[in-house]
């Protein structure tokens, strides 16, 4: 049921305040803002244990059910909250926020002319209608798919560990090197175009150009780009080739300056946008090297303090401040060393990666048949799941 609590602002006050994360992906944890900052007048407060989603963004999967430890919160009056019944079980809730259904659900009940005018109501919300089973059935469900988000949230941290245990290897390796201004080592820096394209990513026999988010530290994500709309020309100088080492020169604070390696095999005909940059090295600087020096936090350090910009999702930095970025120099055998070394490690890290990505999609599966009854609670419980045993290969 419906239950808002709303609090009238106190200007003397401090309100730590949350919002929630799109694809039931959980609370996003904001800083604390001053009653004497902010326009408004009531602030909802936001407890443990109640479900909770965005009426802006609830079309996007922007659902949730607060954690029980969650400590003294605030959101906006955009951010309504509900409590369970009794035959209900928040757990179960939780997962559902996760599902498909519950998205699809969200979206159709979405209401506006678009863009940020779209909302879901709470009353729209509470005549959403779903299958929802018995207290005991979901509490089983429950016990079943937290045995493998167990595993998942156990591989994303060991995936962590050996990303972070790689830079630490970096470091120590490159200790007391000489310190040089990367565009003292780069040939070039060149950029693409942004033209009109599609959303949807380009087809097998299409053309598209690169999303920004197709460049994260040492990963290069080719599926994370737009088909070009037909007719559209592209010049040959932005066709990203394998080996290419990109560099994104604007994103979010904390992945502006983002470089990554183009591997081998990358399908063909994908082009950089204005957003992604080449950056060409002369012979002495290894490429793989270059991707290591420019995750290094003196490097990052050095750029996210660069960029610019108004927009908290948003920030660019320049080609000059690119050229400017600090990195150690060994010679060339030193820098194949070094690589070679932080690569292996990462190599374990992307394999646990790659067993989060098959485990999900495990869950996804089990989930829905759970959901929709063609996969049997007890089978379930009997594959191993609930003892923990469920793997990548179930």
């Amino acid at each position: 049921m419906l239950n808002v609590e709303s609090v009238d602002v106190d200007p003397g006050q401090m309100y730590p305040t949350v919002g929630v994360l799109n694809r039931g992906r959980g609370l996003l944890y904001r800083g604390p803002v001053a009653g004497n900052s902010t326009s408004y007048k009531q602030l909802n407060r936001i407890r443990p244990g109640v479900l909770v989603y965005s009426r802006l963004k609830a079309f996007e999967g922007a659902i949730t059910v607060t954690p029980n430890d969650l400590p003294e919160s605030f959101a906006s009056q955009e951010f309504p909250t509900f409590t369970f019944a009794s035959e209900t079980d928040p757990d179960f809730f939780r997962i559902l926020t996760t599902t498909q259904g519950m998205w699809d659900a969200l979206q159709k009940a979405s209401k506006g002319m678009g863009g940020r005018r779209e909302r879901v109501k709470p009353a729209d919300f509470l005549n959403i209608v779903m299958d929802i089973p018995p207290l005991p059935v979901q509490e089983r469900i429950v016990e079943v798919v937290s045995a493998v988000d167990d595993q998942i949230a156990a591989l994303d941290k060991e995936a962590e560990t050996l990303e972070r245990m790689s830079m630490a290897v970096a470091d120590n390796l490159l200790f007391n090197e000489p310190i040089v201004a990367l565009g003292t080592m780069l040939d070039d820096i060149q950029g693409g175009r942004s033209p009109q394209a599609n959303t949807r990513p380009p087809g097998a026999d299409e053309a598209g150009v690169l999303k920004v988010s197709a460049v994260t530290p040492f990963r290069f994500l080719p599926e994370e780009s737009k088909a070009l709309l037909p007719g559209t020309s592209m010049p040959k100088s932005a066709l990203v080739q394998p080996g290419d080492v990109l560099i994104t020169r604007a994103n979010t604070p904390l992945r502006v300056g983002a470089v990554a390696r183009v591997p081998d095999g990358v399908r063909d005909g994908l082009y950089l946008a204005d957003k992604t940059l080449r950056l060409v090295p002369l012979p002495k600087l290894d490429p793989d090297f270059l991707v290591v020096a420019m995750a290094l936090k003196s490097a990052r350090t050095h750029l996210t303090s660069s960029a610019t910009g108004t927009s908290a999702s948003m920030f660019n930095v320049s080609q000059d401040r690119i050229r400017e970025t600090p990195i150690p120099l060994p010679d060339l055998d030193r820098q194949q060393e070094v690589s070679s070394a932080v690569l292996s490690v990462r190599a374990n890290a992307d394999a646990a990666r790659a067993e989060v990505a098959s485990l999900r999609r495990v869950r996804a599966g089990l989930l829905s048949g759970l959901l929709n009854c063609t996969i049997n609670i007890e089978s379930a419980e009997l594959g191993g799941l609930i003892r923990g045993e469920g793997h990548s290969g179930a």
